[in-house]
């Protein structure tokens, strides 16, 4: 007999001290409560584990950028490539040689924090040494892995928002999976040595012959040895006992002590799966399937609150009044955070089809259309960046349909001064509240924004410039639009719009019609601009719009050499005496002014006038920042990420650009034209001062060289041309400026480049 069943009488307990000393313990008795009952064991996967590590991998990462700890964010990494090399083999069955979004993602994001990290030099400094250390390190490695990542991380670079979509229903994906899981599930049940009969509270209600006596619930000790007996004899192995399957549908289902009936069935019904599910693309499920409880047919988004609410009732009737009423509760939630825009863009385009379909007007079918243009508007919550190509074509078709309607139908007027209680949708003339105008404003702010996004030098920023005919098409749609309400404000808006997208184009129709080759009565874009601008000086109430008029109509008479009318406009409008308090994209298209200008001045052998148009721009050494035509990366530590980000989005496209070898050529030929006389004339003068610190320094610098080779660049034939000018070398010195290498890289970028030559050695001898 065991020592552990120790007991009896006295006497017994005397005659067992006395052989040998017992020791006495306590019965133990457990009680099993339903959590431990339900201790399950899941089965996973490999590719599951492989996964779950990868994450771990990844969360720690990011946990360790917040606080800046390079030492542990490189160890992470590589415990990532170590982990992802292990993983790869599974990856790639499973997913078909597709990398994981994860994965994608998780190595879009450090490659932007080791970036900023490295190009912030104020973060760099508060780094301690191992830190620092730790950086150049994983910058080095990171790049040598990231390599066979390119093409993943160019789609994330192009859609990250559908990357994020993706990732959290591919979450979506895996609980399903996992819950799917729970018939793979083996239910580990401990061997019961004791059992407590404390009664559990009971969950739901038995019937009465449930409710008879203890005796009857739980059964005598004779009924559970015969019944676990013949239970045994059931199966043959321990693992077909403990496999858990599913009851037939007429079969009772079993209790298990301590759980109340009603609890263990719920729990059993829950469990209830079908074991196969139909693809999105099948049929829905049958009418009997609606049957079965918990189940419900849903869409394939990523929450319930984004599911497509009804659009109206079977016998509704359809009315104006009814469908601005939908329109309006659609409307209402815009901008809220659990909006999906891409669903309300599609509602509204719906809304589109049901009012064209009853006929329920122009004024119905204008309001939708403006809404969706706004809705298509909103789809891009990044205010510095463009929006999606495919929105972009989409915007400018809901665009030119809106106009056409507005046009075809003239007692439809869509205003911001109507109110929303004075919109009339069922008699003319028809009132709408809105604001054409603004939209087109904004229409031109994303053109620009795709255009700086392009590359300059490649074909998709010629795809995309070629947008703006369509652009400019839409603009003059709106002009007509406008002038038909009359509001002066308004007027003068697109007018100066107008004049954006015309002020820096060369037409050669200007000099055609100059020399008697056109027709008198050939409108030139000289004369249209002289028409815009004119409007604007007599009607507009605000200064910026004035001077932006002013500034572009002078820059488009410089451009076609007009020159007394431009230098007259500068001189009345005193622009150079206000210009400081403008905002800075007006104080940019000043420069640009002043920059033409000067050209203009040159191609017309006013050599004097062209050097005070440049000298200022020139002076200060960085001409391509003052004209909005890039950042100079050697002054970076002069701004910081902020102000950069702010001075890229002020930035000119490329095809508005001055050549900038052509503006400094032409300062440099001025400067070299005044200088020199000056020096020869006042040579023995110890006053004398300098007229282009700019081109005396080049002068300097040359002179300084012990050995000085045949010129190459566009700075070096204009230095030689001043020491041959300065040794009265005059045909040296015009063979020096006029010559193959500098028509190519400089004077046949004028119209009309041999009469600029002609110039040129006309004034240099």
């Amino acid at each position: 007999m065991s020592r552990f069943f120790a007991g009896g009488s006295d006497s017994d307990s005397d005659s067992s001290s006395d052989s040998e000393p017992v020791i006495r313990q306590p019965v133990a008795q457990f009680t099993f409560s339903d959590e431990e009952e339900d201790i399950k064991r899941v089965v996973r996967s490999k590719k599951e584990k492989r996964y779950e590590d990868l994450t771990n991998i990844i969360k720690s990462i990011r946990n360790h950028k917040k606080i800046k700890d390079m030492s542990s964010v490189l160890a992470s990494f590589e415990e990532f490539m170590r982990a992802y090399t292990k993983a790869l083999p599974v990856v790639m069955k499973e997913e078909h040689g597709v990398t994981p979004r994860v994965v994608v993602r998780a190595l879009a994001e450090l490659e932007d924090f080791i970036n900023d990290t490295w190009d912030d030099k104020e973060c760099r400094k508060n780094l301690s040494k191992n830190n620092g250390k730790a950086l150049g390190t994983l910058r080095q490695k990171f790049r040598k892995y990231i390599k066979d990542f390119e093409s993943d991380l160019k789609r994330f670079r192009e859609a990250p928002e559908e990357f994020a979509e993706q990732e959290e229903d591919e979450e979506h994906d895996s609980d399903k999976e996992s819950e799917s899981d729970e018939d793979n599930v083996v239910k580990v049940q401990p061997m019961k040595t004791a059992v407590s009969f404390k009664k559990e509270p009971e969950k739901t209600k038995q019937s009465k012959d449930d409710d008879d006596s203890d005796s009857s619930d739980w059964g005598s000790d004779s009924d559970s040895d015969s019944s676990s007996s013949d239970e045994d004899a059931k199966y043959t192995t321990i693992r077909d006992r403990f496999l858990k399957k599913e009851k037939a549908p007429g079969e009772a289902p079993s209790v298990t002590p301590g759980t109340a009936l009603g609890e263990e069935t719920v729990k059993k019904e829950k469990k209830i799966k079908p074991s196969k599910r139909k693809p999105k693309h099948e049929e829905p499920l049958e009418e009997n399937d609606d049957e079965e409880e918990g189940w419900k047919v849903v869409n394939g988004n990523r929450s319930g609150a984004s599911e497509q609410p009804k659009m109206f009732a079977k016998d509704a009737e359809i009315t104006a009044a009814l469908v601005v009423s939908k329109l309006s509760e659609v409307m209402a939630a815009r901008g809220k955070k659990r909006t999906d825009r891409k669903m309300q863009i599609e509602f509204l385009r719906e809304l589109r089809t049901i009012a064209e379909t009853n006929n329920l007007g122009p004024a119905v079918a204008a309001k939708i259309r403006f809404n969706i243009v706004s809705a298509i508007f909103d789809y891009n919550p990044k205010v510095s960046g463009p929006m999606k190509l495919d929105h972009w074509s989409k915007l400018l078709e809901e665009i030119q349909a809106l106009l056409q309607l507005l046009l075809e139908y003239q007692d439809v007027h869509l205003s911001e001064t109507v109110l929303d209680e004075n919109e009339e949708y069922e008699s003319a003339p028809f009132k709408i509240r809105g604001c054409m105008l603004t939209a087109v404003e904004r229409l031109d702010d994303e053109f620009t924004k795709l255009l700086k996004e392009c590359d300059p030098h490649s074909n998709e920023y010629v795809d995309r410039l070629k947008d703006e005919v369509t652009v400019t098409n839409i603009i003059e749609q709106v002009v007509t639009y406008v002038e038909r309400l009359g509001h002066e404000t308004e007027i003068c808006r697109i007018y100066l719009r107008k004049i954006d997208h015309l002020y820096y184009k060369f037409d050669p129709n200007v000099l055609k019609k100059r020399k008697g080759q056109l027709p008198v009565d050939t409108v030139t874009s000289v004369e249209e601009m002289d028409r815009l601008c004119r409007y604007i000086y007599a009607k507009d109430q605000t200064d910026r719009l004035r001077t932006r008029a002013i500034l572009s109509h002078i820059f488009h008479h410089a451009l076609h050499d007009n020159w007394f009318q431009a230098r007259d406009l500068v001189l009345m409008s005193h622009l150079q005496e206000t210009i400081h308090h403008s905002d800075p994209s007006t104080q940019i298209l000043y420069n640009r002014m002043m920059a033409n200008l000067g050209l203009c001045a040159f191609r017309h052998g006013n050599i004097k006038d062209a050097h005070l148009c440049l000298v200022d721009l020139m002076m200060t050494g960085k001409p391509k920042e003052l004209l909005a035509q890039g950042l100079v990366p050697q002054r970076q530590h002069e701004r910081s990420l902020e102000q950069e980000k702010v001075e890229k989005q002020r930035q000119m496209p490329f095809h508005m650009h001055i050549n900038l070898e052509l503006l400094e050529c032409v300062y440099l030929v001025s400067a070299m034209l005044l200088e020199i006389p000056y020096m020869a004339a006042h040579e023995f003068d110890a006053r004398r001062r300098m007229i282009s610190k700019t081109f005396y320094q080049q002068l300097r610098s040359s002179e300084r060289q012990s050995l000085v080779g045949p010129p190459e660049s566009m700075r070096e034939h204009v230095v030689a041309a001043a020491k041959a000018m300065r040794h009265g070398d005059w045909n040296a010195c015009a063979n020096f400026i006029v010559n193959k290498k500098m028509n190519v890289k400089v004077w046949d970028l004028f119209f009309e480049a041999n009469r600029v030559r002609d110039m040129m050695r006309t004034t240099s001898c």
